[in-house]
């Protein structure tokens, strides 16, 4: 059963490239095309996707706005993949709390764009790891507040090994990269990957990030 996809993007021309693209996959299927975020609530509406490809600054309602309205006013609203560009835009934080399941950036390699899609589709969270970084340099809050201060007594409960993969993980890594980088398998990354949100209090991988650039600033 093919993965039902919107895509979302005031650039005419990108629009219909990514759905060429993302459309040539075998699994995965583009059954509408919005130029704005009322046009993609109004999609999502009449196609019940499972993802919708968001861009964030358009005309007429913005991708934060209708991301918001989706997740919250929406029964079974779709899983959001916000895309961005590779200078970041200011506003990926605020799409993201606004319950976006990831990012890419808009020159991403075709796979990664499919995978990304696939991924957000299975319930899980997808981020750009070249631009990870920054944007945690970007949050980095100047005073903690107390939910900072609770989070990093949280840190407090992982074990050398969990922190370990949580600044991984923070950095946009996915499970595969991690389980190189720390020569371990990907099972025993996905075991930690769960601890450490369970410990964490957090849902997902996105929520990891915006977690550690809070903690960054009493850490």
């Amino acid at each position: 059963m093919s993965i039902r996809v919107v895509v979302c993007d005031d650039e005419a021309l990108l629009r219909e490239a990514l759905s060429r693209l993302i459309g040539a996959a075998e699994d995965l299927e583009v059954v509408g095309l919005a130029s704005n975020g009322q046009e993609a609530i109004e999609a999502v509406a009449k196609h019940a996707p499972d993802v919708l490809l968001m861009d964030i600054r358009m005309p007429v309602l913005d991708g934060i706005e209708a991301t918001r309205r989706l997740v919250r006013g929406t029964p079974n609203p779709p899983r959001v993949l916000v895309l961005t560009t590779y200078d970041l835009d200011e506003y990926v934080y605020a799409a993201l709390q606004a319950g976006a399941s990831g990012f890419l950036l808009k020159d991403a390699p075709t796979e990664r764009l499919r995978d990304g899609i696939r991924i957000v589709a299975s319930g899980q969270s997808v981020l750009a790891p070249e631009a990870t970084s920054r944007m945690i340099d970007m949050l980095r809050p100047e005073l903690p507040t107390d939910e900072d201060r609770a989070l990093a007594t949280s840190l407090g409960t992982l074990t050398e090994r969990e922190r370990e993969v949580f600044t991984l993980v923070a950095r946009g890594l996915s499970n595969a990269d991690i389980a190189a980088e720390l020569v371990i398998s990907k099972y025993t990354v996905k075991v930690h990957v769960s601890s450490v949100l369970a410990k964490l209090g957090l849902p997902d991988r996105v929520h990891a990030v915006l977690a550690y650039s809070r903690m960054r600033g009493v850490l």
